[in-house]
């Protein structure tokens, strides 16, 4: 491939004219400023650098996500319909409301989940730009596979909550309220549906953080099986902190899973177990 060789001063407005449309500070926060590639080269960064570079991804972040939401603002009662499907095929009515304001909240929240989701793979570029500074070049190669899996991971978590997760509990619920009648609000279904979809999506990426912990040098797949008990022990602690129900049968459809993506992520361990290397 030829590479076209320009002249200082048109190299100069080129760059200039990139900057002024999109805007310089955009500019830093997508590649960052020299100061930032001088000081990553050296391999130094400083306790304010940090805190300046997370500042920074945090906002890109939020922008990323305040476009997603308008966006899926347009298509909000598809959205709704589609997010309370599982409740609806047991309860056979429409969801109530108890307050004027309830429904425009209601939109508010299925709106937000719908962008993050929509935002997810600029979110999770973020934090790939966050974290490697502290890698080395020849990992820094897996910044699109890292990408591609994380995004894959997220939705597929959020898929499973919203396919399996979710109408398997409700299911198990409904049981119990044979003898009742069913007053289900749209407010407290959405509570509980968004927590386990958001929780589902953000745990399924188990094994990309392993895979940042191995490449980091903090654990090994040696490690992660000796300790294989603790982990068993903390994975049902979370499954019972985030399950919104206290049955255990709701706590089992979030444990097993990560316990399949923990020894998921020894294998990744093993796979990329760190070596000496030189930056």
């Amino acid at each position: 491939m030829r590479t076209l060789n320009l002249p200082g001063n048109l190299r100069l407005r080129a760059r200039d004219g990139v900057v002024s449309f999109l805007g310089p500070w955009m500019i830093a926060s997508l590649w960052g400023d020299q100061k930032e590639v001088e000081a990553e080269q050296n391999g130094k960064m400083s306790f304010l650098d940090h805190l300046d570079e997370l500042r920074r991804r945090l906002i890109v972040s939020i922008v990323a996500t305040g476009i997603a939401f308008f966006i899926c603002w347009a298509f909000r009662e598809k959205i709704y319909d589609f997010v309370t499907i599982p409740i609806t095929q047991f309860t056979g009515a429409k969801l109530k409301y108890l307050t004027p304001a309830e429904p425009f909240s209601v939109y508010m929240q299925i709106t937000l989940l719908a962008g993050i989701f929509l935002a997810s793979p600029i979110i999770l570029w973020q934090v790939w730009l966050f974290i490697s500074p502290a890698l080395y070049r020849r990992e820094k190669r897996f910044a699109l596979p890292f990408l591609a899996a994380t995004t894959v991971l997220f939705l597929v978590g959020g898929a499973f909550a919203y396919r399996v997760a979710l109408p398997l509990t409700l299911h198990f619920l409904q049981t119990f309220g044979d003898r009742l009648e069913s007053n289900v609000t749209a407010a407290n279904y959405l509570d509980f549906a968004v927590t386990m979809i958001l929780s589902s999506a953000v745990l399924f990426e188990i094994p990309v953080l392993i895979f940042f912990l191995t490449i980091l040098g903090l654990v090994t797949a040696r490690l992660l099986i000796r300790h294989l008990r603790y982990a068993i022990l903390i994975i049902f602690i979370v499954a019972a902190v985030i399950t919104p129900t206290p049955d255990i049968p709701t706590m089992m459809v979030f444990a097993l899973p990560m316990l399949a993506l923990y020894l998921l992520g020894i294998v990744v361990a093993w796979i990329f177990r760190r070596k000496p290397q030189t930056r």
